[in-house]
């Protein structure tokens, strides 16, 4: 279908570009900004006067629950919520039931998001099989059954000679590894940041070095085997500088922060509430600060919703007996752009790392607009606000910001010049 969108603001980090401008859809692709080509006659077009026509946000960690976990999410729901939160292409990790080690789930994951044909889909594929640190899993496989990378997610392995021998395997074939670097033994039983807060609440901590010592010897290995390294849920300072600085020695390392880590701190645990409940946790005020300085510098080069759906029972129990996680996909851009409000990033930088920061980080055929390129966008009415919670598509409700008013609303997403969303 030809489809016109007209007087639109549009901007696209990967090349600059920022006016007003008409863009033309036809086949799924962009076949002009500006000017219609010779002979193009829309079938449909969208008033998009007043709105913002960005790259459609690449979210790089969205779990999606199934296979296994139907009761939290499905395939079909997660996308949902993702499309109205912007997000045209989606990684959803491995952590499914079964995990998504075999070529056989791959397939299916992507196979019912094309039926659902809300966004598209690119699975994690697991490091070793069944997540559990000891064997690797067939990477080429999986690979070749559509996993875009490989990670272990915060499940360790038994052995620190065995992830090197992962690494230089990964290595050998140009495959991107995905690090959640935690040290086991200093966050085992933790539940909380180690300090003020969690001392007054009486719960135990998980000290800054459960992320740092992790990630200095991850670094070291990705230098040693060459990998190519993508750090995920990064929540300290340090831990930001530490990629700076291996970034600076050269190193081919990038980085995403979950949103929710921008925006909170430690100190949203002061009345227990378990929707404050993440792994890893909530950091001081001057880790959010470090880290934000981090994604204003573009040493993280991506912001990322980190969405874990939980059905109502997950949350009702106390603080440490409840399921980590928020549900937040739903309001990737609402909930980003009180960033740009907070005045700490301008709307092409803030889109730049939604967008054509995660996909460069991945190499993933998204996150920009080009002619010649998927019409992959989203529409968006940057002086409107969102309530949250309005008109809820995701299956889980553990979402902090629900009843908040946030700034700008999704009016469109298109997946393949297709609109999945209107809102």
């Amino acid at each position: 279908m030809k489809l016109s969108i007209l007087g639109a603001r549009v901007i696209d980090p990967s090349s600059g570009l920022d006016h007003v401008s008409d863009i033309h859809l036809e086949a799924g692709k962009i076949v002009a900004i500006g000017a219609a080509p010779a002979g193009f006659s829309a079938v449909e077009s969208i008033d998009a006067k007043g709105l913002v026509a960005a790259p459609g946000l690449v979210d790089l960690n969205v779990s999606l629950r199934e296979p296994g976990y139907s009761r939290k999410g499905t395939i079909a729901s997660e996308t949902r919520a993702a499309a109205a939160g912007g997000v045209t292409s989606l990684c959803c990790p491995p952590r499914t039931k079964p995990v998504l080690d075999t070529s056989a789930v791959a397939e299916l994951i992507l196979d019912r998001a094309r039926e659902a044909g809300n966004t598209k889909v690119f699975p994690i594929g697991a490091l070793s099989k069944g997540l559990d640190g000891e064997q690797l899993a067939e990477l080429i496989a999986l690979r070749d059954a559509g996993c875009v990378a490989f990670g272990n997610g915060l499940e360790s392995f038994r052995n620190t000679r065995t992830l090197c021998r992962a690494l230089e395997y990964a290595a050998t074939f140009d495959l991107t590894v995905i690090f959640h670097s935690q040290d086991r033994d200093l966050a085992e039983g933790g539940l909380a940041h180690e300090g003020a807060t969690a001392s007054f609440l009486g719960l135990p901590g998980i000290p800054e070095t459960a992320e740092t010592v992790a990630l200095a010897r991850d670094l070291l290995l990705v230098e040693q085997s060459g990998v190519r390294a993508h750090f995920s849920q990064l929540t300290s300072a340090r831990g930001a500088a530490l990629i700076a600085q291996a970034q600076a020695r050269g190193l081919p390392v990038t980085a995403d922060v979950a949103l929710y880590q921008l925006i909170l701190t430690d100190d949203a645990l002061i009345d227990f509430s378990s929707l404050y409940h993440v792994q890893p946790p909530l950091r001081s005020r001057a880790d959010r600060e470090g880290l934000r300085e981090a994604v204003k510098s573009g040493v993280v080069q991506a912001i990322s919703s980190h969405h874990q759906p939980h059905e109502r029972d997950a949350k009702l129990a106390p603080f440490g007996a409840t399921e980590p996680g928020i549900s937040s996909v739903e309001l990737l851009l609402p909930l980003a752009m009180t960033l740009v409000e907070d005045g700490l990033l301008d709307l092409p930088t803030l889109l730049a790392r939604l967008s054509s920061g995660p996909a460069d980080a991945l190499r993933l055929p998204a996150g920009k607009l080009a002619v010649g390129a998927a019409a992959d966008l989203v529409l968006f009415d940057p002086a409107t606000s969102t309530v949250a919670g309005e008109h809820w598509l995701s299956k889980g409700e553990n979402c902090p910001f629900l009843g908040h008013s946030l700034p700008g609303a999704v009016r469109y997403t298109l997946v393949d010049g297709r609109i999945s969303h209107k809102g």
